[in-house]
């Protein structure tokens, strides 16, 4: 995605009961930080201006990614990434989804949690096929990104 951004400043939070209990948030870096307690966005990202915070339940292949604002909590529960600025409001690639996926995978894999990942040549086998089904592409939806 080219351009990066520094970790994102730490808040005290209570360790976690269950995985669920947590609102997750993946970092540029691979990294997942957990936060039991709804958080302000704004907070989370104070010290990463190049920065912005999606949440995963409203991305979707080729839509326009949008940002969480600042006022709104991160809730408990909820998948969320931390992305460069320049990936703001402009159409996300299956490629990059899959790419997020991936890399949500592994933060919660190395937290002892599980994440299931679809191929991205299964995103890519769909689109074809129905674009050649019906002589027209279709957006895609990603929908909620499950874990447990």
């Amino acid at each position: 995605m080219g351009a990066t951004c520094s970790t994102c400043e730490a808040t005290e939070v209570a360790p976690s009961t269950s995985a669920a209990s947590t609102a997750k948030l993946i970092l540029p870096d691979g990294k997942l930080e957990e936060f039991p307690r709804p958080v302000k966005a704004s907070i989370v990202l104070r010290k990463d201006p190049g920065c912005f915070i999606c949440n995963s339940d409203d991305m979707e292949f080729d839509g326009f990614v949008s940002a969480v604002s600042g006022d709104d909590h991160l809730l408990p529960g909820r998948l969320y990434f931390v992305l460069p600025l320049s990936s703001l409001r402009r159409p996300m690639q299956a490629e990059e989804m899959a790419a997020l996926a991936v890399r949500a995978s592994q933060a919660l894999v190395r937290t002892g949690k599980t994440f299931v990942v679809p191929s991205p040549e299964i995103f890519d086998r769909t689109a074809a096929e129905e674009e050649e089904m019906t002589g027209r592409k279709r957006r895609r939806r990603s929908g909620p990104i499950p874990f447990a």
